[in-house]
């Protein structure tokens, strides 16, 4: 069972094209990146698809934006495994909102993006032989999951309104006073009000610059760590870790100092020349 899935198992080698294209096939959606899956709405319905019913579609955002709804999705996809009482989920890789961080998915990282649809990808098909169940209409079952979505938001929004309206029931007589009376808001309170809601304005503006920057420079850390550790990798196959140039290359790799170990790793590269 995937249950006992290891980090070395074969799971975790399937390629982020092939991925893509199971999760394409299966739910009929049109994914490119790993990235696009970061909302936790592909994994609801990758559940919802081995498991029919199971997963309350309707709690589910496919139009998830901000991390806030995005942690929302994972939330919904936690109380599946725990229904599920799926094992794997309590153990390792996938306590979310526990363990995991959840805030790696959500930023679009796509390392751990790819490591938690390979696991789930792999458990999917343990289940039934990852036979998919024929009846399973991906697009009808989104389609119905978010007009049910909006019917359950717009019904909370007339209630809250409804509730507002009965504990400010003078509030409607006040407005009629003004009326008469010809009060009105003083021009300088407008445009202090202005001028503060185009300060907010800017500074939320920053804010997103701010958190795209660090995004990025985030991914591209990943992507240069992975790439160190493939080197790493291969300078400690037996075959070729002790060939100089591997080793001045580890000796870059290894160095504690703050100063270069590019001329040390030099001597090193030609001394069996």
């Amino acid at each position: 069972m995937a249950s006992n899935i290891g980090m070395m198992d074969s799971a975790y080698f399937v390629g982020r094209n092939e991925l893509l294209s199971w999760i394409n096939a299966r739910l009929q959606l049109n994914l490119s990146r790993i990235e696009e899956a970061a909302s936790g709405a592909v994994q609801c319905q990758m559940m919802d698809m081995t498991y029919p019913g199971a997963v309350p579609m309707h709690k589910v955002n496919f139009d998830a934006k901000t991390e806030y709804d995005m942690i929302q999705n994972y939330k919904v996809l936690q109380d599946v495994f725990n229904k599920l009482k799926i094992d794997k989920a309590r153990s390792t890789i996938l306590i979310l909102l526990q363990h995991i961080e959840v805030s790696r998915l959500v930023k679009g990282r796509p390392l751990d993006n790819l490591e938690f649809l390979q696991w789930l990808k792999r458990y999917c098909d343990s289940v039934n032989g990852g036979i998919m169940n024929e009846n399973y209409n991906p697009l009808e079952r989104r389609s119905k999951a978010c007009k049910e979505r909006n019917f359950k938001a717009s019904q909370k929004n007339s209630k809250s309104l409804q509730t507002n309206n009965s504990q400010n029931p003078g509030s409607g007589e006040g407005m009629n006073i003004h009326k008469i009376t010809g009060t009105k808001q003083k021009p300088s309170a407008v445009a202090v009000e202005s001028g503060s809601s185009e300060e907010i304005q800017a500074l939320s503006n920053e804010i997103t610059e701010l958190k795209i920057s660090v995004d990025l420079l985030e991914k591209e850390r990943d992507y240069y760590f992975a790439k160190l550790r493939d080197i790493e990798i291969l300078c400690q196959a037996p075959k070729l870790e002790h060939i100089p140039m591997v080793m001045a290359v580890k000796k870059v790799l290894y160095a504690a100092d703050e100063g270069s170990a590019l001329a040390e790793a030099q001597e090193i590269a030609s001394a069996n020349q």
